[in-house]
C-alpha cells in the first residue's frame, strides 16, 4: 500500500514538472514571439521610411537561411537570442518594400494590408486556440508539412522565374494551408513536450506568420485589389 502510494505520488510529481516545464517553454515562446513581431514591424517602419528597394529574391534566401542556420547553430546559448532578433529584423526589413508597392500599387493597398493583418492574427489566434484547448497530438502532419513546404517552395520560385500569375496564386493558397497546419503542428509539439526549446519554436511561428501575412495579402490583392 505503502508503495503504491508513493508510486502515484511520484507519478503526479513527474506530471507536474512535465506541464510546468512545458507551461514555460510555451510562455517564452510567446514572449519572445510578441518581442519579435514588434521588431520586425520597427524594421519594416524603417524600411518603408527610408525607401529602401526591393531586395533580390536569391538575397533574401541567402540572408533568411543564413541566419536561420546562425540562430539554429546558437539556440541553446544566450547568444541565440540576439541571432533571433538579427533574423526577425531581417526578414521585416524585406518585408518594408514589399509593403510600400503594395500601398503604391493599389488604391485600396492600406485597407488590403490590414485586412491580410488582420486575418493572420485571427487565424493564429483561433488555431493556437484549438491546439491549446484540445491538446491535440498534431505530429502526424509532419511529413504532409514537410512535403508542401518543399513542393510549395519550388512552385514559388518557378512563378517567378517564369512570371506565371496563376501559379504564384496557387502557391499563395497552398502556403495558407501549410501555415495554418505548421501553426496547429508546433503549438501542439509545445504542448506535448516535443519542442523543448522556445528559441525554435517562437522561429517556426515567426515563420508561418511571416508566410500567411503574405499569402493573404497577395491573395487578397489578386481577388479585391484596385489600382
Amino acid at each position: 500500500m505503502a508503495q503504491d502510494f508513493r508510486a502515484v505520488t511520484a507519478n503526479r510529481t513527474a506530471t507536474g514538472g512535465s506541464v510546468l516545464a512545458t507551461n514555460k517553454v510555451l510562455r517564452n515562446t510567446y514572449a519572445l514571439l510578441a518581442m519579435t513581431l514588434l521588431f520586425s514591424a520597427a524594421m519594416a517602419g524603417v524600411a518603408m521610411a527610408t525607401n529602401a528597394p526591393p531586395m533580390h529574391w536569391l538575397l533574401v534566401l541567402g540572408g533568411y537561411f543564413g541566419l536561420l542556420f546562425l540562430t539554429t547553430s546558437l539556440r541553446n546559448s544566450v547568444w541565440g537570442l540576439v541571432s533571433v532578433f538579427a533574423l526577425t529584423g531581417f526578414m521585416g526589413f524585406t518585408l518594408g518594400p514589399i509593403l510600400s508597392l503594395y500601398l503604391t500599387a493599389f488604391s485600396n493597398g492600406a485597407e488590403l494590408v490590414m485586412m491580410a493583418l488582420g486575418g493572420t492574427g485571427v487565424m493564429f489566434l483561433g488555431l493556437s486556440a484549438y491546439a491549446l484547448t484540445s491538446q491535440r497530438d498534431f505530429s502526424f502532419m509532419r511529413g504532409f508539412i514537410f512535403a508542401g513546404i518543399l513542393v510549395a517552395f519550388i512552385g514559388s520560385i518557378a512563378a517567378i522565374v517564369f512570371s506565371i500569375p496563376a501559379l504564384s496564386l496557387a502557391v499563395s493558397t497552398a502556403f495558407v494551408v501549410l501555415m495554418s497546419a505548421l501553426i496547429l503542428y508546433q503549438t501542439g509539439e509545445i504542448i506535448n513536450g516535443g519542442e523543448t526549446n522556445y528559441i525554435m519554436a517562437t522561429i517556426t511561428l515567426y515563420v508561418s506568420i511571416y508566410n500567411l501575412f503574405l499569402s493573404l495579402l497577395q491573395l487578397l490583392s489578386a481577388f479585391a485589389g484596385e489600382r
